[in-house]
């Protein structure tokens, strides 16, 4: 019984956590014009195109990871789209007072994130 309860808590993880990245995926098409943007200001190259492959990385990566689907593969492919897009849209260091704060609170919470892929990776599931 307690192995069901494990299947039942990892699926239920999974939705979450794939849920949240198709969730920002969909919510980044509404806002391409600022994120891409924001990315050449950052000197990132190919903004636009750079910016719709990880809204299709979230969203592909995101469903496959809450559905279960090659989740171990859409979780790697996770953290390296967090891995590219932390210090891109997090960059505390460019910042002071609140917003600062507000972009370190960004990093730790994709840190913790990448954990929770490593976790989904470490379990196979």
């Amino acid at each position: 019984m307690f192995e069901t309860d494990i299947s039942a808590l990892a699926a239920i993880g999974r939705l979450l956590l794939g849920g949240a990245f198709v969730f920002a995926g969909l919510r980044n098409i509404a806002n391409t014009k600022l994120l891409s943007g924001m990315m050449t200001a950052r000197g990132v190259p190919q903004a636009r195109l750079v910016l719709w492959a990880g809204i299709v990385l979230q969203i592909v990566a995101g469903l496959m990871l809450a559905i279960g689907f090659h989740a171990v593969y859409a979780a790697a492919a996770l953290i390296v789209f967090l891995i590219a897009g932390t210090p891109m849209f997090n960059n505390f260091w460019d910042h002071q007072g609140p917003d600062r704060a507000s972009r370190i609170n960004g990093v730790v919470s994709n840190v913790a994130l990448a954990g929770s892929f490593l976790l989904v990776i470490a379990a196979g599931n």
